[in-house]
């Protein structure tokens, strides 16, 4: 039996080897002759074991020619620069699944909330925030002067209330009940109630106020004051009962309702549709991180963290360039200037930073949970560079940060626990506009961007092209 495998092994070994020659004589194929999807799962795309950067571009289910567009200028100058190629990875950040609810329906379309709305009472008065007579003997010591309220489909107040003390005497003053719009803080409507008023509920009738889709604030205030005074906290007499409102356009409203069952269906089927594209496309290119969250604008900060997560987990880097789908970048630039600047090290944080920015209580920054009315130091989103462990801080502790209104805003309530050396730089630029040696630039549409490489690949200035 020995002597058999002595004079096998020599057979077996010339085989393989003969084997082994013949593939490598074989000619290449022709792109055309393999799906590019086939192609990537017959030959896996081998990857550098380190990176330079990672560079994380956050983008929608649905910003599919946005994402072609920068695959066709500056993710493809890059892929084919002879050393960047190598030093860069770039990846499109999605959300795993879309938002099952149409947008319709929808309390904003920032969020994945049903708007809340089932049996509307139509054609008759509604009162909203009344109180019994039990309940309005203890107001006085409520300190409550103003009741807040959101509006999901337009209304018109016809009526305005405020409530004071069970006593006898009634107001010891002229009050005044302000109605204001939440986004302009402008007054709406007026109402002056005299003194000695007999009734529980003083309530006047109002010239039709329309509130639209928002949210308002009622206050209470002294009609000499004529103003909101923090220190009228102090002694106020009574409190904001409340409204009557009648519920405008009630017809299409219930049309709008009917219509609901049929128009989920049809969005299911196209998500599903989403679905099978976005599939193809990450099979096609190769070059996008499916994270766990509900593809929505709230949902942003999420998509962020898991990005990070996913970074840590996977790939050795230095530094994490974030940015969006609809921004200019300039990557070049953004390596000169790393080595120009020696833009590295620990604890690092490079972009340009907007200080003490007012909170937005309305529309689309809306911000219900961040209590101050301003936010720490935070980069504007086009553009921003950090270093590796403040990845790997953010990744680590993921599960225990709050997430804000925006991304931008999250990371700058983040890092203001850890106190990074930021470096401020107006080259990232924070409004839609052009200029020369610009790192990034945000807000474009897919035909702009175009527009802005071609300027560039044509005269080294994505601005403008000298005579």
């Amino acid at each position: 039996m020995r002597n058999w495998l002595v004079l096998l092994c020599p057979c077996v070994l010339g085989a393989a080897l003969h084997l082994w020659l013949r593939l490598r004589s074989l000619p290449p194929a022709r792109a055309s002759a393999v799906h590019p999807a086939d192609h990537l799962a017959l030959f896996p795309r081998w990857k550098s074991s380190h990176y330079d950067v990672v560079v994380g571009v956050l983008s929608a289910r649905n910003n599919r020619e946005l994402r072609n567009v920068i695959r066709s200028t500056w993710l493809k100058h890059l892929m084919q620069h002879p050393t960047l190629s190598q030093r860069v990875l770039v990846k499109f950040i999605i959300g795993a699944r879309g938002c099952d609810v149409p947008v319709e329906d929808r309390e904003d379309p920032y969020s994945c909330r049903l708007l809340n709305i089932t049996n509307p009472v139509l054609n008759q008065e509604i009162e909203a925030f009344s109180f019994s007579e039990d309940t309005s003997s203890g107001l006085s010591e409520d300190r409550v002067v103003s009741v807040s309220f959101r509006v999901l489909h337009p209304i018109v107040i016809t009526s305005l209330g405020v409530f004071y003390d069970a006593s006898d005497a009634g107001f010891q003053r002229n009050i005044t009940v302000k109605l204001y719009q939440a986004e302009q803080e402008s007054f709406e409507g007026t109402i002056v109630w005299e003194s000695q008023d007999p009734q529980g509920l003083a309530s006047r009738n109002l010239h039709t106020v329309t509130v639209n889709d928002g949210g308002g604030v009622l206050r209470v205030l002294t009609a000499a004051e004529g103003a909101l005074p923090h220190e009228f906290m102090e002694g106020v007499e009574g409190v904001a009962g409340g409204f009557i409102y009648t519920i405008q356009e009630g017809d299409a409203l219930l049309q709008n309702l009917h219509s609901r069952p049929q128009r989920r269906v049809d969005h299911i089927s196209n998500l599903h549709e989403e679905d099978a594209l976005l599939k193809e496309e990450s099979s096609v290119h190769d070059d996008i991180i499916f994270v766990d969250v509900v593809d929505t604008y709230r949902n942003v900060p999420a998509k962020l963290l898991n990005f990070y997560k996913w970074t840590v987990e996977t790939i050795s880097f230095d530094l994490l360039l974030k940015t969006d789908d609809d921004c200019y970048v300039d990557l070049e630039a953004v390596f000169s200037r790393i080595a120009r600047e020696s833009l590295d090290g620990p604890n690092f944080w490079w972009g340009n930073f907007r200080w003490n920015w007012a909170v937005d209580r309305t529309g689309k920054w809306q911000e219900l949970e961040y209590p101050s009315p301003a936010y720490p130091a935070f980069a504007c989103g086009s553009g921003y560079v950090v270093s590796r462990d403040i990845v790997h801080w953010l990744a680590s502790n993921s599960g225990r940060l709050k997430t804000y209104q925006g991304e931008d805003v999250s990371m700058g309530i983040w890092m203001a626990a850890i106190g990074p050396r930021r470096y401020q730089d107006s080259l990232w630029l924070c409004e839609k506009t052009c200029e020369t040696g610009m790192l990034s630039s945000p807000q474009y549409s897919a035909q702009e961007l175009s527009d802005l490489w071609r300027l560039k690949e044509l005269c080294g200035d994505p601005c403008q092209c000298e005579a």
